[in-house]
Order: structure tokens, then sequence, then C-alpha cells
């Protein structure tokens, strides 16, 4: 085997099932397998080893190891191990479905994880790549022609850096762990293992650079092989504080071991002048005390003189974006302004839904648990003035826009929405954002979108990662969407792995409540009832659907009822003929109760269908124009694959399809049952009727029991 990559797997849970992929992904050679993937976990679990056990389950070549963990020390995470076949894939059992749990059970040390898993290769060569690095296409083929010339001791290859905008920028000159290869044989003879800590890899690296060259066993590949995506939050090149003074003793480290090399000393100032003028990295305060420590004299009053030109930068925009503040400040009602000077309320939380369009969704449950366990604590909804009318009696509401909206928002202690507040309000300090979401991500999302600019035309990517930097809770209703919302909304809140509290209900109702909602719905008893329920298209005005309904339930016969419900986006009506088997189902108010009245769902790419998986009962994917939306809009999931875990059930991209579906019985066939049931496993784990109290109680001051 010519190559093993081995990757720590620690708190990236955003961006590892990406990297893992491009290793997995890359083209084996005729004569066998080329490369091996070795995964390193943390002892205590979490989202990051469930990532690295699923991908291994679907790949041979794959490993995971868990040092220190139950295989023993720096044993292999074997599914196929002495004990019989293991769990590889899905949320590790945490004794309840709401307890994400501790999961660092030791610290973690990505050096200590780089040496396990080079002590497990059995490549010839070893490529340290991070979890939030990727293997660009055909770097292995790349790699594989250049080491049939020659075989180096080190391979410098060429590598390059994504930031979270996706822009491209090339790599720096300073020799990493995941820009070199190292023969194996060579790494083993001269002992190299990284130092614990922060900047782990300078010591092997330079060392392993420096012997390659002094014996002409260095070479390059001038090929981009290797992409790093810089983080916007969550590592430690982004949290700036004096952990990164580490870097000097790392350099004062592999100095004492090679000597004064002046090789050394031009990579030890290139590095740590880098250190310094990264913002993420070193505090303004903390500056003169990191050129004294790294014994840089004379060099500070000219960085000093460069730092004043960049703040006198920054203050040049500060002001203007000052003076565009200043006019959207005039246009704010003057009491939001002395409002925002009040102290805030510690018994005032407000809640908004769907753009404010009323009482709905998970914000709506937390509201009504909330009034359960912290009554004391008075809730406010914000809702638009064309939706006035959807407010049920007796709950408290403001009109957005309104003097009472400013106050609201200026002085509640407790905000939360499943989209966004209106009119560009400022969070203050001590005010709590919970983020609750609507809806399990099959679409693209946040900065996944960036690759449609058609369908994103006026959206400010900026305002949206704004948006985000105010949150201090994100809800998530399984693992797929925790993985989602960590890269593609990158800022520093905390992550809720609690299930939707919209979905309680769909866990707890009894058949007597599905009963009084279809008799409430005008259903006659013993009918069979379908929800159709498309969701929008970006590259499509108005609501289009793509069947028949009335044709369709004439060709099923007397005993079947089909309620359509269209997409909020298109208002309150489908449009559709009324007729007695035919109900359109747009305005009703809760769309959980539909779910409940509904004995199948038929949908497209619409969220709904995880939530309805909830249920455990049947759903039809019925998508005519798949590659088209798939095209304009990305997808995370192949609902067509017919992969368990992917496709919730039976299939139809046509209207005869789907009548055939529907007539044979395909779409409640066994089939379909163990679909569905992998579907469920994958994306309802948390879902115990419960999730609502989890979310108040984590969010509120719940009073002890």
């Amino acid at each position: 085997m010519l190559l093993s990559v081995v990757v720590p797997a620690h708190r990236v849970q955003g961006y590892l099932r990406a990297a893992l992929e491009s290793v997995t992904g890359q083209t084996q050679g005729e004569d066998g397998p080329e490369i091996e993937l070795i995964v390193v976990g943390a002892p205590g679990g979490g989202p990051d080893l469930a990532i690295a056990r699923e991908v291994a389950g679907q790949d041979p070549l794959v490993r995971v190891l868990v040092p220190d963990g139950p295989d023993g020390p720096d044993g292999p995470d074997d599914p196929d191990g002495p004990d019989g076949p293991r769990d590889s894939g899905g949320p590790r059992d945490t004794g309840g479905p709401f307890d994400p749990g501790p999961f660092d059970a030791a610290p973690f040390d990505a050096g200590a994880a780089r040496d396990a898993g080079a002590a497990a290769a059995r490549g010839a060569y070893l490529l340290f790549l991070d979890g939030d690095d990727l293997l660009l296409p055909g770097a292995v083929a790349e790699i594989s022609a250049r080491l049939a010339l020659d075989r180096p001791d080190v391979l410098c290859l060429g590598h390059d850096t994504v930031d979270w905008w996706g822009a491209v920028r090339p790599g720096d000159a300073l020799p990493a762990a995941r820009n070199q290869l190292f023969r194996r044989a060579f790494w083993e003879t001269h002992g190299l293992r990284f130092t614990e800590g922060p900047y782990g890899d300078v010591v092997p690296v330079h060392r392993a650079v420096l012997l390659a060259s002094d014996a002409g066993t260095l070479a390059s590949l001038d090929r981009i092989c290797v992409r790093h995506r810089l983080r916007r939050t969550g590592t430690s090149s982004t949290t700036p504080g004096r952990a990164h003074f580490a870097v000097i003793a790392a350099y004062a480290h592999l100095t004492a071991g090679t000597g004064d090399d002046p090789r050394l000393t031009a990579a030890r100032t290139a590095h740590l002048t880098a250190v310094l003028g990264d913002p993420g990295r070193i505090a303004p305060q903390d500056r003169a005390a990191f050129f004294r420590a790294a014994g840089l004299p004379g060099r500070y009053a000219a960085h000093r003189a460069g730092e004043a030109v960049r703040a006198g930068r920054t203050r040049a925009r500060a002001a203007a974006r000052a003076g565009r503040k200043s006019v959207r400040a005039r246009v704010m009602a003057a009491v939001y302004r002395a409002d925002l000077r009040r102290p805030l309320d510690p018994r005032l939380a407000v809640y908004g839904a769907y753009w404010n369009r009323g009482v709905a969704c998970n914000p709506a449950a937390v509201y009504a648990k909330a009034r359960e366990l912290v009554p004391h604590i008075r809730g406010v909804w914000v809702v638009s003035s064309r939706h006035r009318d959807r407010m049920p009696p007796g709950v408290p509401y403001v009109i957005e826009g309104s003097r009472a909206y400013w106050r609201t928002m200026a002085t509640a202690t407790y905000l939360v929405n499943n989209s966004s507040f209106p009119g560009g309000f400022t969070k203050r300090p001590g005010q709590i954002y919970l983020q609750t979401h609507h809806g399990t991500p099959l679409k693209t999302m946040g900065l996944d979108q960036l690759p449609y600019p058609a369908l994103t035309n006026g959206v400010s990517f900026e305002r949206i990662v704004a948006h985000t930097d105010q949150w201090d809770f994100s809800l998530s209703a399984n693992p797929h969407s925790t993985e989602t919302w960590d890269r593609v909304y990158p800022s520093s809140y905390e992550q809720l792995p609690y299930g939707y509290p919209r979905n309680d209900v769909l866990c707890t109702a009894t058949p007597e409540l599905s009963d009084r909602i279809r008799a409430g719905l005008g259903i006659a008893p013993g009918s069979t009832v379908l929800l159709y329920a498309p969701t929008h298209r970006d590259y499509r005005k108005g609501f289009v659907p793509r069947l028949d309904p009335e044709r369709l339930t004439r060709d099923l016969g007397p005993g079947c009822v089909l309620l359509v419900r269209a997409h909020y986006f298109y208002g309150r009506s489908a449009g559709t003929a009324p007729g007695a088997r035919v109900v359109d189902v747009t305005g009703h108010p809760s769309v959980e109760e539909l779910c409940l009245a509904a004995d199948a769902l038929i949908t497209d790419y619409s969220s709904l269908m995880f939530d309805y998986a909830c249920l455990d009962r049947p759903i039809i994917t019925y998508a005519p124009d798949w590659d088209a939306y798939r095209a304009a809009r990305g997808t995370y999931i192949d609902l067509l694959s017919g992969r368990p875990g992917d496709t919730p059930g039976a299939v139809a991209t046509t209207e005869d399809e789907l009548r055939e579906v529907l007539r044979s019985g395909a779409w409640k066939s066994p089939e379909a049952d163990a679909l569905r049931a992998a579907f469920r496993s994958r994306f309802c784990p948390y879902d115990d009727g419960r999730a609502a109290e989890r979310v108040v109680r984590r969010v509120f001051p719940v009073p002890s029991d």
C-alpha cells in the first residue's frame, strides 16, 4: 500500500465527513488499493466519532482508532472485531435521546492522535490531515505518479486555503504536517513524533525537512493536493490567548535538538511573525510580551507602525458603517434608542416564527412549555400586521416595526425564533437568543448556498453570518442537522441536540386526538387520508401542483381524501378547486395536526418528511423535477437513491407512477417499511415527546423541583 492518511477527529463535526470522503473518493490503482484512511477519535466518543464510524462502515479501507478507549490503548475500533459486529454509524448511545453527555472524557491531544495513527499505518508513506482539510480530486494519482520516479523521504505537496466565503488563496510557505508526505520507514527510523499541545507539528515536520534536505531526499510536487478550510470560529487559530505562546517553546525545543541552523532561524522568524500578525491568535494586549518572549528586539516598533496604519483603516471603515447606521437609527422610533438604555426585564421573552407569521413551529411549543415551567416569564409574540388575524385569543403580541415592538426587543431577556426578528435590532449583552430553526436541512443552507448564485440574488451572506453571531443556542433535530448547522452557520453558539419541540405532539398524541382532528376537517370515519405537501421552488413563482388532485382521488376510489397544503411562501390557499375529497388545508394553523390526521404523506423535498417520520407512517417521495431541483439548489441527501437512511419510502417521479404506488400498495409494503425504519433511525433519534421541556430547562431559569 502506497499511502496512509491519518486524520485526528475532534470538534470538527461540520467538516469531518467531507474531509474523509475527499480521501475515500480518490481513484485507486489498478493493482489494488493505494490508500488507507486512519481516523483517530477521542475516547469519549461524540459526533465526530459517530461520523467516522459511519464512513468506516461504508468503506473497508477506513479504520477508526480510539486511543485509550474501549478497545484498549491505541486499539482499533473495528466493527468486525473479536466480539462480533458493532454498530458503525449513528449517534452514540448516551443513555437517553436528549443527553449528549460530556463527549470529552479526557483532553484531546491532536499530536498524540497523529502518533497513534502513524503507529498503526501500513502504507509506505504517511500524510497527516486535519478534519477540516480536503484531499483534492486526483491528488493520490498525482502523488503516485511522482513517487514512481523516485522515493524521496519527504515530498512537499502543493496546498492552498479556502475561507468560509469560498475564497481560495495560495497556502503559505511554512512546512506543516498537512502539506508534507513522509516515507514511513524514514519517520520511524528517526523516531519522529509530534509534541504535546498547540503547534505540535513544528518539531517533527522541520526535523524531517532538515534531515531529508541534508540527505538529498527532499522533493516537491508542484500540484495543489491539499486544501485547508479556514473556519470562522471554534479553532485555536480563532481563539486569541497566551496559549499561542507555545509556538515559541516549540521552536526552542526544535533548536535544542537540531542546533542553530540558519534555515531554522528564517523559518522561525517567518512563523512567529505570522502568528503575531494574526488577530485570531495574539490579542493586542499580549503582543509586546510575545515579542519579548520570542526574542525579536528591534522589530516591535516597526510592527506597531504597521499596526497603526491598519488601525487607521479599521477606524475609517467603522466610521463609514456608523454613518450608515445613523441613517437607520433615524428611521427607528426614538423610544428604541432610549429603551436600549433601560435594564433588561428578566421576566420577558419575545417569540417569532416564519418571519412574523404568528404562533407556530418550535417557538410555539417552547412558548407553551415555558408557560408551564416558568410562568413568571411573560411571553410576547412578534407578528406582522397582515398576519395579526392568526393570533390566538389571549396571546400577547406586538406588531413588527411598532413602538411596542422596539421596546419589547430592547428590554426582553429571552429571544426565541425559528427564522429572524425584523428590523435589524441590536442584541444587547445579557440577552439570550435561541434559534430553533424550522426543519431538517435537505436542501443547502447558509454558506453552503454560495455555489448557487442564481438562487441567492440579493442575499447578503455577511448579514446571515452577523445574524448567527447573535445566537446563544442553536437547536438541532438530529445529528445530520447538528453537523450541517456547525458548518453553514459558523458562529460561536451552543448546539442543543434535543430534537424539535414541535414534534412532541406527534410522539405523544392518542388515536382519539387524531380522530377529533379528522372530524374537524370534515373527514368521514374510515377514510384513507393522504397529505400532499410539496415545498416551494426558488426558480418558480406561485404554487403549481405537479399532480391533478381530483383525478388522483377519483382513481383511488371513494374512500380516499387528499389534503393539499401549499408552502407558506405561497399564501393561505393552494388554489385548488374545492371538492368533497380534496381539501385545501394551506391556511390551517397547525401542520402538526394535519400530520396527525393523515395516514400517509406525499411530498417532494419538504422538510416535513423528517417530522412526519416521527409518526412511523408511510412517506411517499413524489419528485417529478428532482434533477432540476438538485442542480438549482443543491441537496445533502439523495432521496431517490433507494439507500436506507436516504430514502424514506416508496418513490415516484411521474403522476402515473404515483398512482401505481398508491393503487398497488407499494407505499405500505415491507420494502417501504424497511426504508422508513432506517430513515427514522437516522433523523428522529431525539424525538420522545420531551424536547420542549429539555429546551426550556436549558435556556430559561426553571425553578428546581
